[in-house]
């Protein structure tokens, strides 16, 4: 489905110091740095796999997806999607994929949302026997009854994101291109949306590819993981492969009485509260036993629990270890 090899993409960037000085001498004389967004990159998706594309900012994810989109021409390395070169074939490729950007939108802003969608209708040349049914598919999975007739100025950004993935697969895309879809949205959004994704790609097929710092999206999403870092793949697997990865940590959740517990060796101070402490401790060092007796024998305890380390927690770890 996608196969991307050597991707290379680099940036011109003017950049000069603060100050009225600087910007006037800048005028004349600007100073440039490359900045190389994409190093190399080489992956692989086959058809119907969700993939959680992540990195720190400024690691190449949006270009990427904009490269496999069409919107970027590579400065070097090959790229197939379904098929085609997607920025030589554009108006072929437009039409077997679906794209959401979370800081952009496709939908006018002063229209109520049908208007939009009857637009994009026209523009996708979709029967329109297939349009009704698929419009009326995901206004029923999306729960758009209400919306439709609303300007798209007047929704909630949890309401526009809703109404903006709907409108990326009214055309019944084969390829879902997500960055950053759930940013800003609340918990009752994100939940909906997620459960809608799951949905559509078991039942169509559909390939994914997402972007996103939440990783609790990539947890219910992916089923594979590619880590992006200064241009280049540095890591290639599943949520099981990173956890292996990772250092054998746990979490311990204290609900207390009075003042917080000392901490022995192997234990570091994660959060700290009235009545809470959060507890990360490596079991090479204090076996959990031992460090549940330790804590006991100084606090008041009225609840604890203990976790093996969070998806965030992971994921911050590599990045300190590739030093992102």
């Amino acid at each position: 489905m996608i196969s991307v090899r050597g991707l290379r993409k680099a940036y011109r960037v003017a950049r000069r110091p603060a100050g009225l000085g600087h910007a006037l001498k800048a005028l004349f004389s600007r100073r440039y740095e490359t900045v190389h967004a994409l190093d190399g990159v080489s992956f692989d998706i086959p058809e119907g796999q969700l993939v959680g594309y992540i990195g720190p900012n400024g690691a190449g994810k949006s270009t990427t997806l904009k490269i496999l989109c069409g919107i970027l021409t590579p400065d070097g390395g090959s790229c197939v999607v379904d098929g085609r070169v997607p920025w030589r074939d554009r108006v072929a490729h437009v039409a077997g994929i679906g794209a959401v950007f979370g800081q952009r939108s496709q939908l006018w802003w002063d229209v109520p949302v049908i208007d939009s969608f009857e637009l994009l209708r026209d523009l996708y040349r979709v029967e329109p026997s297939r349009y009704r049914r698929a419009l009326d598919e995901l206004a029923a999975l999306l729960d758009l009854d209400g919306l439709l007739e609303t300007p798209a100025r007047n929704l909630s950004l949890g309401q526009r994101m809703r109404c903006e993935i709907a409108a990326s697969l009214l055309h019944g895309p084969r390829l879902l291109f997500l960055d950053e879809p759930t940013i800003g949205l609340d918990a009752v959004s994100k939940l909906a949306v997620r459960r809608f994704l799951r949905r559509r790609c078991r039942e169509h097929g559909t390939t994914l590819l997402l972007t996103t710092h939440d990783m609790p999206d990539i947890e219910a999403l992916a089923q594979r993981i590619l880590l992006i870092g200064r241009g280049r793949i540095l890591l290639d697997g599943t949520l099981d492969d990173l956890r292996r990865r990772s250092p054998d940590r746990k979490r311990l959740v204290l609900e207390h009485r009075g003042p917080a517990p000392s901490l022995a060796e192997g234990m570091t101070l994660l959060e700290a509260g009235e009545g809470r402490t959060v507890i990360g401790l490596d079991p090479s060092v204090t076996p959990v036993s031992r460090a549940i007796a330790l804590l006991a024998g100084q606090a008041d305890i009225r609840d604890l629990s203990v976790s093996g380390a969070t998806a965030e927690e992971m994921v911050a770890a590599l990045y300190r270890e590739y030093r992102l």
